[in-house]
Formats: C-alpha cells, structure tokens, sequence
C-alpha cells in the first residue's frame, strides 16, 4: 500500500515529496522481516511520553501514562528485549526537558481553538492555521467557476447560513481562527513559527534523541508521539498491541458499560527512516499478532 500511495514520481505540488528516495520499484515489502529487532537501538522517551513532567514556569505536572498504560508498554518492552533490540531507557528528548521555556516544546503548543484566535496566539504555533487558509483556498480555486464555494470565508457563511441542517454541530473554530489570517501580514510570523517548529520537534527533539542515544527509533506509547513527529513530517508505523480501561477524563454514564480500549505502540524515526520502521514494526507485530477484530454491533 505505502508503494502504491508514493505514486509514479514526486508531486509537484508538494515539495516535500522529492525528500525521500524510494525503494526499487516502489516495493516496501523487501523490509517485512521476522528478525528486524536483532541489534536494533531503541529508544524509551520516558519525560512526558512515560512519565510526567512539570514544564519550566508550570506548578503542576503534565503527561505521563495511567497505570494499566504503563503495564502494557513494560510488556511491549520485555518482548522488544526478547527479541533482540538494544532497550535505550531513558533516551529523553531534549526539547521535551530543556529547562529553558523559549526552548521548550511542552510550552510551545499549535494554536488552537477559540482560546488561540488571533491576539490570543503569542505563545503558541499559528503554522497550523495559517497553512489552512493559504492551502484551503489554493485547493478552492482549483475547482473551477462551477465550485459551490471559492474562498474559506464563503464557506463558513455557508456554514452559518445551515446551521438548521447541522452544518456546524461541533462548530467551526478552527476555521474561524484559520480566516483570521493574512497571508501577507502574517507571512513573517508563519516563517519563525514554523523555523520553531523544527527545531524543537526536529533537530533538538527528535533527532536529537535518535542522535545522542545512536537509536534506530523511538517507542512511543499509543499515538502519543504524532504531534512531535508530525511537525517536521517524520513517519511513525503504529502496531496494535494491548488493551486498557476505557476511562475518559469525563466519566461515561453509570449505565454505560465501555468495552476495553485499543493502546498500540510506535515506532518512531527520522526523516526517509520508513524502510527500517516498517522492519522494526514488521518483527514485533510478527513476534505478538495482538490485533483484535473490533467488536461487532449486535
């Protein structure tokens, strides 16, 4: 799938498509091998990813697994060790425990929502809704005279103007703040926060950890690694692995009885680091086959 998803050749409306150097006619299947994880370095971030942590300038702690979380990464740990990886704990990541507050990624969040609209975002990212007005429109305008709406604006008055049809049920902050934007003005602002972004999800996150630890990858708990590793755009391959209590921070009603919830484990590189991803992840899967079908509806 990942082959046919590359396509022919690059996109040449993405950059970022020409990064990467495929493997011979596109086949990922050549990295799918039952002994992956012999010799492999892999990397336990346990600030905030494991364990909490309390932010430089903050009171209170922040991240952290809940107990059954932790026993089924310690399981996902004993039987990475089994199968011959090199267990690198801890291999924090910089950013993540850098005492410096301008430098420290916990305290530099994507904007987001009505409490980041536009003179509310000093201290977080405006990459996110910048990059949604200036490509939300380009693809509008690619449709043609016959599309419904051309412009973001047009679509969230088109949005107001359907409320009674559900147009907005969960509403559309994300838009709003994104339309708040001016692709010139900001342009400026957009540049350093996106430079930010890389460096502290980059080359003092990521990288750095992979770096200084000579690690193969990084083991992160569940999904809990897609917003570090999405900023610079590196890959991660998610493995189903355990189950835990379905227990939300807002408590389900007494009546309802929630079925256990799915907690996988990543595999998480650097930029073009696919190929020994998908080898790493191959072997474990292979190595536990814990997937479960989800629960059908009566």
């Amino acid at each position: 799938m990942l082959g046919a998803l590359e396509g022919s050749a690059p996109d040449p409306n993405d950059p970022a498509t020409k990064n990467c150097t495929p493997p011979p006619a596109k086949d990922y299947t050549r990295f799918l091998l039952t002994d992956g994880l012999k010799g492999a370095r892999i990397g336990i971030p346990r600030a905030f990813y494991y364990d909490a942590v309390t932010p430089p300038g903050e009171e209170k702690p922040r991240g952290g697994l809940h107990e059954d979380q932790q026993k089924v990464m310690a399981e996902a740990i004993a039987i990475l060790r089994q199968q011959g990886a090199i267990i690198v704990d801890p291999a924090d990541i910089p950013s993540v425990i850098s005492k410096d507050a301008e430098n420290n990624l916990l305290k530099w969040n994507t904007c987001s929502g009505l409490e980041n609209a536009k003179g509310k975002d000093d201290s977080c990212s405006i990459v996110f809704k910048y990059g949604m007005k200036r490509d939300f429109n380009k693809w509008l305008a690619s449709l043609g005279p016959s599309a419904p709406v051309k412009t973001l604006t047009e679509l969230r008055n088109f949005n107001l103007a359907h409320t009674a049809a559900g147009s907005i049920k969960f509403g559309q902050s994300q838009l709003d703040n994104a339309d708040e934007i001016d692709l010139d003005a900001d342009r400026a602002r957009y540049q350093a926060d996106r430079a930010k972004d890389l460096k502290l999800a980059g080359a003092e996150g990521i990288d750095a950890a992979l770096k200084q630890n000579k690690l193969d990858a990084l083991l992160f708990p569940g999904a809990t690694g897609a917003s570090i590793a999405a900023k610079p755009g590196y890959p991660t391959v998610i493995v189903p692995f355990g189950r835990v209590a379905n227990a939300p921070d807002v408590p389900f009603p007494e009546t309802f009885e929630a079925k256990p919830s799915p907690f996988a484990v990543s595999f998480t590189g650097t930029a073009c680091s696919e190929p020994r991803l998908l080898e790493l992840a191959y072997a474990f899967e292979q190595a536990t086959k814990r997937r479960v079908p989800p629960f059908s509806v009566p």
